[in-house]
């Protein structure tokens, strides 16, 4: 059964952290996961969005798919965590493709819950978070 990192743990990755690269982010406004890219930039998070529905979100160049996030890194960036607003049924292929371009971390939005492909995910030695907002958590911290 997936058990999520501690909390000191999940304090120490997203103290860390300084490229998210979110799946699924949202050009409305008036959608969860652009309210919390928004935040997680004014926490100073270079917030890469991945949607093939936009070219640009919160003044961020988009990345269609998790395979061409690395063109829209500066130089001596690295994506830290990818953080996933997807609906549960795709986490598994999402899982697959951050093993494949060796993501260390992936944080799978409140409401976003697939334990086997999060089992599979910490396995495979990425950080990994389960159905927890990624903005109440840093925000929690201060």
């Amino acid at each position: 059964m997936f058990q999520n990192p501690s909390q000191a743990e999940i304090e120490k990755l997203l103290r860390s952290t300084r490229v998210i690269a979110m799946v699924g982010l949202s050009a409305d406004p008036s959608k969860p996961s652009y309210t919390v890219a928004q935040h997680l930039k004014e926490f100073g998070y270079r917030v890469i969005p991945v949607t093939p529905t936009a070219t640009e979100v919160l003044g961020e160049r988009a990345a269609p798919d998790l395979d061409h996030v690395k063109d829209l890194l500066k130089p001596g960036e690295q994506v830290d965590l990818v953080d996933v607003f997807r609906r549960s049924e795709f986490v598994a292929g999402i899982v697959d493709d951050c093993i494949r371009l060796k993501f260390p971390a992936i944080w799978l939005q409140l409401g976003v819950v697939d334990e086997a492909a999060a089992t599979r995910a910490q396995a495979a030695g990425l950080f990994t978070v389960m159905d927890r907002c990624v903005y109440r958590e840093r925000r929690a911290i201060g």
